[in-house]
């Protein structure tokens, strides 16, 4: 019998329910979901989802294939975002473009998504973790972790990018991000969802957020140096060449790093705060860490190298608790991955994280072990093994001051309070949609202040 072409393999299929096929299992834990399929499938499977056909792609090959000049050939993002930009009346966004359009929109945001843009600005972070903590996180209470985070990561971002930390509108931006993923990117909703008031009004208010940075940019000096922004950065981009930012792709673009970092930070370092506290050898040794750097005085870069358990936490939680489990595509052409044909047109889920479960790489992998990344360890190190910010020309751009955020965050929160889960033998509960994280119910007790908010210089 001859063997079977790459023309006529057939690409296996799930096993799944009748008429809703793996719907239940995707919104329970698409990690472990795409894990399993690998692990009896192989590196290329499809997925029925109601009345959708996915074809998944996976194994440590991935990664490297997605930034192979093959890889950036065979897959476009167009689709993927294409709602997202017409719900704003847009022309295009970072994520929706692909070849030199997305090289050149991405070279326009790189340095305000970058660690240069923290440059100095490393006590600004600090200090504004300060005033979320002294405001949200009161000795005696239980804070709804999730939530008191995303107020936080937004403070953050509103500070560092626009002097203004908008925290009037963390609910909007919430709201605006779960019914637009789960509506016109992930599709596991019905468009109709869009007409709901409580929608309409999010979305309105995030537009007002918008123009109200556009306002401000517009009235005050222009910036120099390290003074910088992303604000300024988009906005200086738009005077230059408005066929590359144009007017109608602004609010999008200034919004973006909300919508961007709410869900991905808060949900990563709500993980982190979990696992580190189911952990007390870890929390013993994070402490002791924060509190020895805060001692020398301001923080530096050099402070950070300092921190590698509380890093090694930051990526453990990325690795178990991984935010993009699989990147959305489109086939731009037809094109043959390990062995079968993918045809023009099909959606593609990159299932980059894979590799994260897999012990062959990481031994023990259910294991929260903040030593895997350690100079005489290194589990990460292998190709496509490590994929926490995704893979490929589309690799988050943020990923950069997304780690300063939670290894600074995570580092203060430990040094300045004692916190217990609420309650103590609590389980972390998970939800899938529209970006995996832990619930809202998640809660920890402040059972006491270890260090008073003062500033790091004194």
């Amino acid at each position: 019998m001859s063997t079977p072409t790459v023309a006529d393999k057939t690409i296996p299929v799930v096993r799944g329910l009748p008429v809703v096929g793996s719907v239940a299992d995707l919104a329970r834990d698409p990690a472990a979901f795409f894990v399993r399929s690998y692990l009896e499938h192989g590196p290329v499977f499809r997925v029925r989802a109601l009345n959708r056909t996915l074809t998944v792609l996976a194994g440590p090959e991935l990664a490297r294939w997605m930034g192979s000049r093959d890889g950036q050939a065979s897959l476009r993002s167009k689709e993927v975002w294409q709602g997202l930009v017409d719900e704003y009346g847009a022309t295009r966004t970072l994520t929706g473009v692909d070849g030199p359009e997305h090289r050149r929109l991405r070279e326009v945001m790189r340095r305000g998504y970058s660690r240069e843009a923290l440059r100095g600005r490393l006590d600004d972070v600090v200090a504004i973790t300060d005033g979320c903590l002294d405001q949200d996180w009161r000795a005696g209470t239980a804070v709804p972790v999730v939530t008191a985070i995303q107020y936080m990561v937004t403070s953050q971002l509103g500070i560092l990018l626009t002097g203004h930390a908008p925290r009037e509108y963390v609910t909007d931006i919430r709201t605006v991000i779960l019914y637009i993923l789960n509506a016109l990117v992930t599709e596991q909703r019905p468009a109709i969802v869009l007409k709901r008031p409580k929608y309409r009004r999010a979305k309105a208010r995030v537009n007002e957020l918008g123009r109200q940075m556009i306002r401000d940019h517009r009235n005050r000096p222009a910036a120099v140096g390290d003074a910088r922004t992303l604000v300024d950065d988009i906005m200086d981009a738009h005077d230059r060449d408005p066929s590359l930012v144009s007017a109608d792709d602004l609010v999008l673009a200034l919004t973006g790093p909300y919508v961007a970092g709410l869900d991905t930070v808060a949900n990563t370092l709500s993980s982190l705060v979990y696992a580190v506290l189911k952990h007390p050898e870890v929390l013993e040794r994070v402490r002791a860490e924060a509190d020895a750097v805060f001692a020398r005085g301001p923080v530096t870069d050099a402070s950070l190298a300092d921190m590698p358990s509380i890093n090694g936490a930051v990526m453990e939680a990325m690795r178990l608790y991984p935010i993009a489990v699989a990147q959305p595509r489109v086939a731009d052409r037809d094109f043959e991955y390990a062995g079968y044909r993918i045809r023009e047109g099909e959606p593609v889920y990159c299932a980059v994280t894979v590799p994260h479960f897999l012990p062959e790489y990481f031994p023990n992998p259910q294991a929260f072990d903040i030593d895997r990344y350690s100079p005489e360890r290194r589990e990460h190190a292998t190709p496509g093994a490590y994929a926490p910010f995704g893979k490929g020309p589309h690799t988050c751009l943020g990923k950069g001051i997304a780690d300063v955020q939670m290894t600074l965050t995570a580092a203060r929160l430990f040094h300045r309070l004692d916190l217990a889960l609420d309650p103590p033998d609590y389980v972390l509960r998970r939800k899938a949609a529209p970006t995996p994280g832990p619930t809202t119910g998640f809660r920890v007790r402040v059972t006491g202040v270890r260090r008073p908010g003062v500033s790091p210089e004194s």
